[in-house]
């Protein structure tokens, strides 16, 4: 058992907190959002955490049945760590923290990771969009995957592929993702310097570009 202290508090709020409360705790729950990582992933996502910290917020977040670790056994002799249903309740208070923490001032220096990019995504999804047909796309970012499906007024992202053929992808790297999301430079250009390949129609392409760069666009103005 951990040695970790606890607040001693019969609230709710209290006891959530001595689960995950501790520094990093949050953070790891949130890169497991989209699917299941090992350990090393989890260590090259979280910058700034050491190795030995990671290993204890793991150990607690098991322990208190908030993550499990699944041992893919041989030949690959891998671990991964996922969420548990318990643990996945997590995300809509994560998703409405994050909206509520985007208005503090941005660190110095500071990279968005693609499941924060991603998640994001998903905290700015309009639910107005709810009249579009369903429909399933791609993103391909270095050398990982993920699904973004929008259906019945909501978005889901998780990593993997889609089980048909999805209506469009994205294929790109992380740093020019981050400089298109970040308004650095657009698609089109990042399009026709070879950074960035779009396929798929022209309406769906559209939609998915739109999709993605929601969370990042500056809100419209007001008055005259």
């Amino acid at each position: 058992m951990s040695d970790r202290r606890s607040y001693g508090d019969a609230c709710g709020v209290a006891r959530g907190l001595d689960i995950v409360g501790e520094r990093w705790a949050l953070l790891v729950v949130r890169d497991l959002l989209l699917g299941p990582k090992r350990f090393n992933d989890l260590l090259g996502g979280l910058r700034g955490v050491s190795p030995n910290v990671l290993s204890q917020r793991l150990r607690d977040l098991v322990e208190h049945g908030v993550v499990r670790r699944r041992d893919l056994g041989a030949p690959a002799r891998v671990h991964l760590y996922e969420l548990t249903e318990w643990g996945r309740e997590l995300e809509p208070l994560l998703l409405r923290f994050g909206r509520w923490g985007s208005r503090a001032p941005m660190p110095p220096d500071a990279e968005i990771g693609i499941d924060s990019l991603l998640l994001s995504v998903k905290t700015a999804f309009d639910p107005a969009r709810s009249g579009e047909p369903p429909a399933a796309y791609e993103l391909r970012v270095d050398a990982d995957t993920y699904l973004v499906e929008v259906t019945g007024g909501s978005v889901q992202i998780s990593r993997g592929t889609a089980a048909a053929r999805p209506c469009a992808t994205l294929t790109t790297d992380l740093g020019t993702l981050r400089a298109v999301c970040g308004n650095l430079v657009s698609v089109a250009d990042a399009t026709r310097d070879g950074l960035l390949r779009l396929d798929g129609g022209e309406e769906a392409t559209r939609r998915l570009t739109e999709l993605l760069l929601a969370p990042f666009s500056p809100p419209p103005r007001e008055g005259p």
